[in-house]
């Protein structure tokens, strides 16, 4: 399962993430995030111009949707809440009936609507942070999901939940054997385990009980194993059960830059990245680069399964490849669903330090489901829709494709994803790739009234775009 951080799109340069760059063959499920809600208890777009097509928007709800017409068996998801929503709102609306009927009734809209195949509620947290109702924000949790689940298996949709995974932690927010019945997956979070709030260093994600940490009882560390440990005793079903993994770090500012290792005096966040510009985190695309350009001690913690690497008072926890598979084959004895990413646009998607999406690769491998391909043609004709039959303020893609042979990018496909047809101003090409400098160009028509406008990628008024043809 990928999440997908739709805000990577406003980054600048080699960071910038569209829905365009998703390989859909490394993923079985995509998880848009975030969308919010309002007083009313109503989920609305936190990015209208974003998600949707009105005003000349970018319409990305449907642009990711039109990703299953490449794999046929992928699966969508529309994340509500994240970090930045808090827990007041989402407190407020799961304890009062009418406001959880207005959530569930727009969810589900919004889901059908655009084509999602499911929904992935991530209150963050019940029972914490600005909560309204505290402890009863955990019996709350459990009827919101009960009353999602019956709305959504009138529509066959999927439900899954993001949770906190420390045990200590998540024991303040749900009853386990209560909610899980409800949803198709539990998507454990199991990473922020340790970071700048804290004043010494640790790792983002480790395994077991690592370095520093080795007189420390087992009940009082952070680690994955523990967590996965906890969320079966308590009676999540195996089976649901689906493991997080980082695609980023955590940086630290050492006190001393003598005294380094892990669990060394820290002083506050540590360096932020070029793209995410965030002093405590490094998105692994950023921190490979670092690692490829600069002069950095890297350093494996042995016990915790997971690399650090130490530059002056700088200090940052990552994943590798490695790790991550170590990670996954420990939870794989359990019998666990799988494995879920935060998030795919802070992987090495663009191949800058080795090839293309080198974690999310190792994820594939270690899960035993890589085939070495690259995204595959579509098994279908059915079109990528900027828009589709719902009421919309602007020209939709409404006709058929017409699939051809793989062009080379110095043809048709000067890009992965959208490209214009130098030859028609009323079609456009949808170019996946295939190989080193080689793409399948699928050619798609707009109604015959409209021309494509490569800067909206639509399907738009002829007066509206030039086009030279």
């Amino acid at each position: 399962m990928c999440y997908y951080g739709t805000w990577a799109t406003y980054r600048n340069g080699d960071g910038q993430f569209n829905v365009d760059h998703i390989n859909t063959d490394l993923c079985t499920h995509l998880i848009y995030t975030f969308v919010g809600i309002n007083d009313q208890g109503t989920v609305i777009s936190l990015d209208p111009w974003l998600d949707l097509p009105d005003n000349w928007g970018r319409d990305n709800f449907r642009k990711f949707n039109a990703l299953k017409q490449y794999k046929p068996s992928l699966k969508t998801l529309l994340a509500v809440g994240g970090w930045n929503e808090g827990s007041a709102k989402y407190s407020r609306m799961a304890a009062n009936p009418t406001l959880r009927q207005n959530f569930i009734t727009s969810a589900t809209n919004m889901v059908l609507t655009y084509g999602f195949d499911g929904f992935d509620l991530d209150w963050e947290y019940p029972n914490r942070r600005d909560t309204v109702y505290g402890k009863a924000d955990i019996d709350n949790f459990t009827t919101l999901m009960k009353e999602l689940r019956a709305e959504f298996d009138k529509h066959g949709l999927l439900l899954s939940a993001a949770v906190a995974a420390v045990g200590s932690v998540a024991v303040l927010s749900y009853d386990v054997p209560a909610f899980t019945q409800y949803v198709d997956f539990v998507n454990l979070m199991t990473y922020d385990m340790y970071g700048a709030w804290d004043s010494v260093t640790g790792h983002n994600a480790p395994l077991h009980k690592g370095l520093g940490d080795e007189n420390v009882a087992k009940e009082n560390v952070f680690t994955v194993d523990l967590a996965v440990e906890w969320w079966l005793q308590q009676g999540c079903p195996a089976d649901k059960l689906v493991l997080g993994v980082p695609l980023y770090g955590r940086t630290f500012q050492l006190s001393n830059a003598n005294n380094n290792g892990v669990r060394a005096p820290a002083s506050g966040a540590g360096i932020a990245g070029t793209w995410t510009a965030t002093s405590g985190f490094l998105g692994y695309n950023e921190f490979c680069l670092k690692l490829k350009t600069e002069n950095w001690d890297v350093r494996y913690d042995h016990l915790a399964k997971v690399p650090y690497a130490v530059q002056g008072n700088n200090w940052v926890s990552y994943d590798d490849p490695a790790s991550i598979a170590a990670k996954i084959q420990h939870a794989l004895q359990y019998n666990i669903a799988g494995a879920m990413v935060w998030s795919i646009e802070t992987d090495d998607f663009r191949g800058k330090c080795a090839g293309d999406f080198p974690l999310l690769r190792a994820v594939n491998e270690a899960l035993g489901k890589y085939s070495g391909n690259n995204n595959p043609s579509p098994t279908t004709t059915t079109t990528p829709r900027p828009g589709d039959t719902t009421t919309i303020s602007q020209p939709a893609v409404t006709t058929t494709t017409t699939t051809t042979t793989a062009a080379p990018s110095t043809s048709v496909c000067q890009q992965s994803g959208y490209n214009p047809n130098p030859l028609d101003c009323n079609s456009f090409y949808v170019c996946v790739v295939v190989g080193s400098g080689q793409f399948v160009a699928h050619l798609i028509y707009c109604p015959a009234t409209l021309h494509w406008d490569q800067q909206n990628l639509l399907c738009n008024y002829a007066h509206m775009v030039q086009c030279s043809v």
